[in-house]
């Protein structure tokens, strides 16, 4: 497979990821696109940084926010590893961090790379703006006046 082949490969795989195992709970097709020996390099808080864990983060996310979707902004891939910025939107519908539904529509911007390794998913480095999400769910402190 030539460079630019294996891109497009790996930037289709993770387009998946997100489109359908996110944003409809494909959870079938998660198991199709993640490998068994995947490693999160950024795991959210409290979550395990292994495939376990990144399917608990998703189930999780898809029970606080039923509606989660995230519409993807750009894609890039340098061979294997594909990094993507898009922004997450939903509606707080179930606990999520602890805190209780609220019913509010929210969306955060988040950076991932993932790296493919034959057709599968086995890492991955991410940033999201949580600090946003919790502003939109007034569970940030008060600021000291």
């Amino acid at each position: 497979m030539t460079r630019s082949a294996e891109s497009a490969s790996a930037i289709e795989i993770v387009r998946r990821n997100t489109e359908e195992v996110q944003g409809k709970g494909n959870f079938a097709l998660f198991d199709e696109l993640f490998s068994d020996s995947f490693v999160d390099h950024t795991p959210q808080p409290n979550m395990i940084p292994n495939k376990e864990g990144v399917r608990g983060l998703y189930e999780g996310l898809r029970a606080a926010f039923p509606d989660f979707h995230a519409d993807i902004h750009w894609q890039t891939a340098d061979g294997n590893l594909v990094t993507t910025y898009k922004t997450y939107h939903g509606t707080h519908q179930g606990i999520f961090l602890g805190l209780e539904p609220t019913g509010k529509r929210v969306k955060f911007e988040t950076v991932d790379a993932m790296r493919v390794v034959d057709g599968k998913i086995i890492e991955h480095w991410g940033v999201a703006n949580l600090y946003s999400l919790l502003g939109q769910l007034d569970a940030l402190p008060a600021a000291n006046a």
